[in-house]
C-alpha cells in the first residue's frame, strides 16, 4: 500500500492517481503556487539554487521539475550548465517547454518525461540532482532516492526542497488552519479542483518529518546528510552527497 493523502491505496495505483491530479492542474500550477504561498515558494527555490551554487561546467538533473521553475533559476545562475528536467507527467513537461519557448530559451535545458523511480540516465551522469516539491508524490521514495544517488558522480550533491514539519508552535497552529480551510478553497476558485488541493495538504501531513527524511537519504547511500528549515519549518532543504 502507499499513502495518497490521508488514504492508503494499492501502491500500483498511486502513480496514476497523482498523475491525474497534476494533469488537471498543470496549466494553473504556477499560479496556484504563488497564491498558496504568497510568493514564498519563489524565495524557497532561490534558496535551493543558492545552496547548490551551480557552475557553468555542471550537469544538473532536476527531478519532478515539471514547469521549469528550478531549471530556469539554474540557467540564470550558471548559463553554461547542462540542465535536464525530468518529470513523470507529460502535461507538466509540456507546460515547462512552453514556458521556455515563451522566454526564448531554446538551448541549455533538456526536457524528459520519466519516472523518478526509474530514471533514464546512466550511472554517475550528473554533478548535481535536485527535486523540489516532488518527492512527496513519489510512490516508492526509497527507490527514487536510490535512483537519484545512482546518477550522481562521486562528489555529487543532492538537494531536496519539500514541505516539512513546522517547528514553531503558534505558526504551526495558524498554518494548520490555513492549509485545511483556505488552500482547498483557493484551489476550487482557480482550478475548479478542490480535491487536488485537499490531496496536497493531506500529502504534506503524511510526508516524513525532517529527521525521518534524513534517515531515508542515509539509507539510500547519501552521506553528510543535513537539513535546513525555511519559514519556521513549513519547508526544509535536505542536502546529501555521493562520496
Amino acid at each position: 500500500m502507499a499513502d495518497f493523502g490521508f488514504a492508503d491505496v494499492p501502491a500500483d495505483e498511486k502513480t496514476g492517481l497523482v498523475g491525474g491530479i497534476f494533469s488537471r492542474v498543470a496549466r494553473r500550477y504556477d499560479l496556484m503556487n504563488d497564491l498558496m504561498s504568497g510568493g514564498l515558494h519563489r524565495l524557497w527555490k532561490d534558496t535551493l539554487v543558492d545552496q547548490l551554487r551551480p557552475r557553468g561546467d555542471m550537469d544538473v538533473v532536476d527531478v519532478a521539475g515539471g514547469t521549469g521553475d528550478i531549471a530556469f533559476r539554474l540557467r540564470r545562475r550558471a548559463p553554461g550548465a547542462r540542465i535536464t528536467v525530468s518529470d513523470i507527467n507529460p502535461d507538466m513537461v509540456s507546460v515547462g517547454r512552453d514556458r521556455a519557448l515563451n522566454r526564448g530559451v531554446t538551448r541549455g535545458i533538456e526536457w524528459v518525461t520519466a519516472d523518478a523511480e526509474s530514471l533514464p540516465f546512466p550511472d554517475r551522469a550528473a554533478d548535481a540532482v535536485t527535486i523540489a516539491f516532488g518527492l512527496r508524490n513519489v510512490t516508492n521514495r526509497e527507490r527514487a532516492l536510490g535512483e537519484m544517488r545512482r546518477i550522481l558522480r562521486p562528489g555529487g550533491h543532492f538537494l531536496c526542497l519539500e514541505f516539512s514539519r513546522v517547528a514553531v508552535p503558534l505558526l504551526g497552529q495558524l498554518y494548520e488552519r490555513y492549509s485545511f480551510n483556505v488552500v482547498p478553497w483557493i484551489g476550487q476558485i482557480v482550478t475548479q479542483d478542490r480535491d487536488a488541493y485537499r490531496y496536497l495538504v493531506e500529502s504534506i501531513r503524511r510526508f516524513p518529518a525532517q529527521d525521518a527524511l534524513a534517515n531515508l537519504m542515509r539509507g539510500a547511500g547519501f552521506e553528510r546528510v543535513t537539513w535546513r528549515n525555511l519559514s519556521g519549518g513549513i519547508v526544509a532543504i535536505h542536502s546529501g552527497w555521493r562520496l
